[in-house]
């Protein structure tokens, strides 16, 4: 059987990678789109390794981004997410990706989706995964998305040019609320683990925090340490579980397992002398905070932008297990410079508090991007046939 083919560009934004499709080159029935992205993405993979598809073996490398005409009159496009697993035929939309975010604004203005004049942008993301607004600032060159910069990102070799990303009022991405339980720090209750201190955090996406020593770690484990420590990680994804339940994001533990993407579950430690992927030394003097974060099952190499902002949003609310680590500061708007595997990541959050009620109004950071490739992506049509009308093959196969 013939392979369809469907117009796709592949990005880099920030640490992860993408396949980016135009809304009009899609089957107008949403439902129909989770077979395509699993067969472009190269999914389920018993071997984890995705190499019959566009991924790349984990989380961060299998994505799909889908940009359509706005349906909010503040925005100036729609961009949804879809997290697709990697050993599984699943396709999780509950949330959205940070980094990914950073390339939306300019593939909008390559693809000619949004005109744009001078030598700045500003392009008005609608993420629908959270229904939430985000400004993505970058610069033009000679009318396209600059890629050549100076800015140097961890866990990217190299530099590019700089996108600002802002989201504006990141608060209750997932649940509706900055705080789902309502409270700062309470003590959550995990069946076959004990009861964990937490922080339950809803900014760009939910996410639930404990600390490091209340594991047993010290905060500075490597992503390969923690892949390794299964008994760790079915603590954190029992954590997750109930955390979920607790927030409201899911009714019980099954509902809470099928929702792969949020709540991220990190844990965090105080500034602390720890050594990055590449050898390079951290001072404990150069960082507020350290922290890592576990998401589809996989610690991260690069903290997710989301599950970051969260966390630097976290560490503002006095009394949560955040702030209690989080080095303090004269200054209530300084930047939040959080260690990672990958080295350092810089957050701006923006938090104020009107009697017992906490506001996030935003959370920015710098990303760069860049467009590895356009064209098509082939997808086996007998993978895809159950799920894709004759009228809609015709189109991606013209």
């Amino acid at each position: 059987m013939k392979q369809i083919k469907v117009p796709a560009v592949f990005m880099r934004g920030g640490t992860s990678n993408a396949i980016v499709f135009n809304a009009k080159d899609l089957p107008r029935d949403r439902a129909e789109w989770d077979a395509i992205f699993i067969a472009a993405i190269g999914s389920p993979d018993p071997y984890g390794r995705q190499l019959d598809g566009m991924g790349g073996g984990i989380s961060s490398l299998s994505k799909v981004c889908v940009i359509g005409p706005p349906t909010r009159a503040d925005a100036d496009v729609d961009y949804t997410f879809a997290q697709v697993s990697v050993k599984e035929a699943k396709v999780d939309y509950s949330g959205n990706c940070g980094n990914m975010s950073s390339a939306m604004g300019p593939y909008a203005v390559d693809e000619g989706i949004v005109a744009v004049s001078g030598k700045d942008a500003l392009v008005r993301v609608h993420n629908t995964n959270t229904r939430k607004i985000i400004w993505s600032r970058f610069a033009l060159d000679e009318g396209l998305s600059a890629v050549d910069g100076d800015l140097a990102i961890p866990g990217v070799s190299g530099t590019g040019s700089p996108v600002r990303l802002e989201f504006r009022e990141p608060g209750g991405a997932t649940t509706g609320k900055l705080l789902p339980t309502g409270r700062v720090a309470e003590v959550l209750e995990v069946p076959g683990h004990g009861r964990f201190n937490v922080s339950m955090v809803d900014a760009a996406n939910a996410c639930c925090f404990v600390r490091a020593d209340e594991l047993g770690l010290s905060g500075t484990e490597m992503p390969e340490a923690l892949d390794s420590n299964t008994g760790l990680l079915e603590r954190l994804a029992a954590i997750r579980l109930a955390a979920s339940v607790a927030m409201g994001i899911a009714r019980n533990d099954e509902e809470a397992r099928a929702k792969r993407v949020v709540p991220f579950i990190g844990f965090v430690s105080g500034p602390q002398d720890a050594v990055t992927l590449t050898g390079e030394k951290l001072a404990a003097g150069d960082v507020d905070l350290t922290g890592r974060i576990i998401s589809n099952g996989q610690p991260h190499r690069a903290l997710p932008l989301t599950g970051s902002l969260c966390m630097a949003v976290a560490s503002r609310l006095e009394g949560s297990v955040v702030h209690a680590v989080t080095r303090r500061s004269s200054d209530a708007e300084a930047p939040i410079r959080i260690a990672m595997p990958s080295g350092v990541l810089t957050v701006a959050a923006t938090v104020r508090r009107n009697g017992e009620e906490w506001f996030a109004e935003q959370g920015a950071f710098y990303r760069t991007q860049r467009r590895l490739f356009d064209g098509y992506v082939y997808v086996r049509a007998s993978r895809v046939g159950a799920s894709v009308g004759s009228r809609e093959k015709e189109a991606m196969t013209a």
